[in-house]
């Protein structure tokens, strides 16, 4: 209720006055089973000498890993990227392996492809897919032979001569392939119009191997819309371009000297060691042929990047490119660097791009776990914002607040997933709602918080704090929990379910359940331990869990498993055996699935104000619960989380005032 409050004339006028209000809003009928909701929690994944009860690898895990050298050509007048790689595949795992999967998602722009009858509009241009013009296996002692492949959507099977066998048995895998490049960037690639050239936006350029772990063997779920899972491992790649081109990509530039001028490289060599942002082209040397180190012809630009499971480039003569200087953790230091063509130039816009970036690679390092690449680049173009591996895409039209938002979130994919290697086309929310909920505190931090707090429902624009607005989410009955595969939630609740529910869930933990004491360092041993590595929904669970000392069981059901819903009230305040000066009994009842650790907030006579925990360990054995509080004066005011903290779906139950 929402009467204002008046000072009572007698604590019996006041006790009339509550029970007499409560009585008139009875509360619905409760639909929560202690039974249910504390239930034991079934794990999606068993605990095994693999993965242990404790959520870490256990004694006998492995993993296997994939290096790439890969060699490729862009035509851009042509529009088409063609490319040889060489693939050291290492199998580390218990079983011969007869044949290898691979990813070809350049088949995702076929008509014919699985995605494109999945309702949406992607792609609105089809290609005619990836070509794979060669497949050769060599063996540990250098022979080479044909091998046999079959293509089935976005997945290649390779069968191999002989088995490649157990426990680190290696072999190399050499393909040619090539492809015309899309205008649209559904898939994660494109190339689209400036004015001063077109911009290409490379990605899932390269046939790469799938993961094959001990989960489900080969896990080869085709590319539909949802991103990746893929093996570490060390790449070296080189780009062929017109050399009137800058090429930015993963990594770090090993051959500079051939690509850049004599004024670039001092430049860069000048942002190494420079806070301030520092230009390396200017938007007037765009279009100034002094600006490449060559007229005509092409050049080669050579990149390296170590841990990765992915690489990513962007390239045009249209780039505008400038750079600053990350400080990390012990000492350590990396470059920021944007780039972007003339149109999204300007302070108010892609100019203060390099500083964004690195204010919030500084924060994430510092916060969670130090920033492992040489290199962390906002490419421009036409993705909306979209993250590989020390670069993301973001659109070249963005700006002010939106454009910073865009960058902290693209680069804070970098420890999830790019860092601690989640299955993103299983499980999205261990990749989006991770990185959301990062977000939330990097907005606190990034300039004093001038952005915050981060809000990121699309569901209920505008419906009040985010916890009132994840109530609205909760109150659909057709919203999916976040657990849901990720290719079958569909779009109008991706956002709101994947990103924004997964996020809260984990704020909930750190500030209401757990508390950031015992959550803050258990979340950074999560990272460190997963780190290069593949964990599971279970291996999550299990280990902040164990790490925390607390049983959340009741937590993973309740808001991952399921969609359900909070509800909690006050039903009565009551003097104790109906005097003020021996304390007061206030009754408080669960009434839907969830449960969560809740705050009473009491107000007295005199003014003064006190907190009284409710813990979830209540509601394990009672739908209805006398919460008995110890004082001398009468109440005047009773409200259950004065803050707004929690999903609550009722809160016109929560409070009870005198009237």
């Amino acid at each position: 209720m929402t009467a204002p409050l008046l000072r009572p004339l007698a604590a019996a006028l006041l006790f009339t006055s509550i029970t007499g209000a409560l009585a008139a809003g009875a509360a619905p009928a409760s639909r929560f089973d202690p039974q249910e909701t504390f239930a034991p929690f079934a794990y999606p994944q068993p605990a095994t000498a693999m993965r242990d009860a404790s959520g870490k690898p256990g004694p006998l895990f492995w993993q296997n890993r994939a290096d790439y050298a890969i060699q490729a050509t862009l035509d851009p007048a042509a529009r088409q990227l063609s490319g040889t790689e060489t693939i050291t595949y290492t199998n580390h795992s218990p079983d011969a392996l007869d044949v290898i999967w691979l990813q070809v998602e350049q088949n995702r722009y076929r008509t014919d492809a699985r995605g494109a009858f999945g309702g949406d509009k992607f792609p609105t241009e089809f290609t005619d897919g990836e070509h794979i013009r060669s497949v050769e296996v060599e063996d540990a002692s250098g022979h080479r032979q044909k091998a046999a492949w079959v293509i089935s959507d976005t997945r290649m099977q390779v069968t191999l001569p002989t088995a490649l066998k157990a426990r680190d048995g290696k072999l190399k895998l050499h393909i040619t392939w090539d492809y015309t490049v899309p205008g649209e960037f559904g898939g994660r690639t494109d190339w689209n119009a400036n004015k001063q050239g077109n911009i290409f936006e490379m990605a899932q350029w390269y046939p790469r191997v799938c993961v094959y772990d001990d989960l489900r063997g080969w896990d080869t779920q085709p590319f539909l819309n949802s991103e990746f899972y893929l093996e570490y491992g060390d790449f070296d790649y080189r780009v062929t371009v017109p050399a009137d081109m800058i090429v930015v990509g993963s990594g770090e530039l090993l051959n500079p000297q051939e690509v850049l001028t004599k004024a670039q490289l001092k430049r860069l060599d000048q942002a190494r060691h420079s806070d301030t942002t520092v230009m390396i082209r200017s938007a007037a040397e765009v279009t100034d042929p002094a600006s490449r180190p060559k007229q005509g012809g092409t050049l080669t630009w050579h990149f390296a990047m170590k841990h990765t499971r992915d690489v990513a480039f962007g390239a045009s003569k249209a780039f505008i490119w400038d750079a600053a200087r990350m400080n990390l953790p012990g000492g350590k230091t990396a470059l920021a660097m944007s780039a972007y063509p003339l149109e999204s130039a300007g302070d108010k816009a892609w100019g203060v791009a390099t500083q964004n970036l690195k204010k919030s690679v500084e924060f994430f390092s510092r916060t969670y776990f130090p920033y492992p690449y040489p290199v962390a680049i906002n490419e421009a173009g036409t993705a909306g914002g979209m993250e590989y591996p020390g670069i993301t895409f973001d659109h070249k039209k963005a700006a002010g607040p939106v454009l910073r938002m865009l960058i902290a979130h693209e680069i804070g994919h970098t420890w999830f997933p790019m860092i601690v290697g989640s299955n993103e086309r299983r499980d999205a929310w261990m990749d989006e709602g991770f990185n959301t909920f990062v977000d939330v505190y990097e907005a606190e931090a990034f300039d004093g918080g001038k952005f915050a707090p981060k809000r990121d429902s699309e569901y209920a624009p505008g419906k009040g704090t985010p916890a009132e607005q994840i109530a609205a989410i909760l109150a659909d009955p057709d919203a999916p929990p976040p657990m849901t595969y990720a290719d079958a939630v569909k779009e109008k609740y991706r956002h709101p379910i994947t990103y924004f529910k997964a996020a809260f869930g984990l704020v909930l933990l750190r500030e209401q359940i757990i508390g950031p004491e015992r959550f803050d360092p258990a979340f950074r041993r999560y990272i460190a331990t997963w780190a290069y590595r593949h964990p599971s929904p279970s291996d999550f669970f299990r280990f902040m869990a164990s790490d925390t000392g607390e049983d959340l069981d009741w937590f993973w059901r309740g808001w991952f498993a399921h969609n359900w819903q909070f509800d909690m009230s006050v039903d009565k305040v009551a003097p104790t055996q109906g005097d003020w000066s021996k304390g007061a009994d206030i009754t408080v009842s669960n009434h839907d699935k969830l449960v969560l650790p809740n705050t009473l907030e009491l107000t007295y006579a005199d003014g003064s104000k006190r907190d009284v925990r409710v813990p979830v360990e209540t509601w394990m054995q009672h739908t209805s619960y006398v919460v008995h509080v110890d004082g001398d004066q009468p109440i005047t005011k009773v409200e259950l989380d004065p803050k707004h903290d929690l999903p609550d779906a009722n809160r016109n139950n929560d409070g009870e005032w005198e009237n």
